[in-house]
């Protein structure tokens, strides 16, 4: 029987981790990787594939595969969780992750700001959604990554034609977020990362807003020209919030976004992200890099985790 590695990985992205696995590897991590594709699991096999599991499931893997994890890992976590592993962005946090209306109910409930939203489950009811709001107005699905599913209508003819010729976004769990779009100031958005409840890093992503897909790793910033990242240094009250938010959520690691509406000043949260992989560039961008602090958190999780058991 092989020994039961200390560290199990799951994710679904074929690229995104090789930053991970190669500082866990400079750091001799005793860990397994897996993907999601081809897992199945035993409901009578009551351990975890190693005490400690870190997920990495990202949000947009329904637009790589119609047959995606994102309910499947639901119950796996819980699974594992039910029989005694710690999983790093365990069923608690996908709770959040995997529902942008439940994200935004959790900032509100903190007194902070978001987008003037409203939350429907059927197409018919889109526009009367928009009753109160201020236009342009976005639709945005419930469950998405990378900007997939989320259109902008600039007036209440143009969204009304939309519906009826079925091209306004339709989501896998048929909710339906109807929002103010928000202009940003400076045409900026910021995602400031979290780790263990505290704030790691921030940056600012600046765009023309031709494109509602601003994720900042490598493999992302392909074909993206008008999206441009540099570091950003958020005053204390952006980091507080953003802690909060993250404790809130039982996030772990992930980030949390924002923008400044240029309307009324106000910083308006609006997306909670459960995957981090990070910007891209880091050492020239951040001047460091944050695998070498998540794989810090790593190491202490897993220690934590052995004297729970010892």
């Amino acid at each position: 029987m092989s020994k039961q590695p200390a560290l199990a990985i799951v994710y679904e992205h074929p690229e995104w981790f090789k930053p991970l696995f190669a500082a866990l590897d400079r750091r001799s991590v005793d860990y397994q990787a897996f993907a999601f594709e081809n897992h199945q699991f035993d409901l009578s096999e009551r351990h975890a594939p190693a005490p400690v599991v870190f997920s990495r499931l990202a949000m947009s893997s329904f637009l790589r595969q119609d047959e995606h994890p994102i309910f499947y890992a639901q119950a796996l976590y819980a699974h594992w969780e039910l029989n005694g592993a710690h999983v790093i962005n365990g069923s608690k946090a996908l709770a959040i992750d995997a529902n942008k209306a439940r994200q935004l109910s959790v900032i509100q409930s903190l007194g902070l700001d978001i987008p003037a939203t409203r939350v429907v489950h059927r197409q018919a009811d889109i526009v009367a959604a928009t009753q109160g709001l201020r236009f342009p107005v976005i639709v945005k699905v419930n469950i998405g990554g990378s900007g997939a599913g989320v259109s902008r209508y600039d007036s209440v003819d143009e969204l009304k034609l939309a519906v009826a010729n079925g091209n306004t976004p339709k989501g896998i769990d048929s909710v339906l977020l109807v929002q103010e779009y928000v202009p940003a100031k400076d045409k900026h958005m910021v995602r400031m990362e979290t780790l263990d409840g505290k704030f790691l890093y921030a940056i600012s992503l600046n765009t023309d807003g031709g494109t509602f897909d601003l994720c900042p790793a490598d493999v992302c910033m392909i074909d993206k020209p008008t999206v441009t990242v540099q570091e950003f240094k958020p005053d204390a009250q952006a980091i507080k919030a953003a802690e909060a938010i993250a404790r809130a959520s039982n996030l772990d690691i992930g980030g949390i976004e924002f923008m400044i509406d240029e309307r009324d000043g106000a910083r308006r949260f609006y997306d909670i992200n459960g995957l981090s992989n990070f910007v891209a560039d880091p050492l020239n961008v951040l001047g460091w890099d944050p695998h070498e602090k998540l794989v810090d958190y790593l190491i202490n999780v897993i220690a934590s985790q052995r004297e729970k058991a010892a």
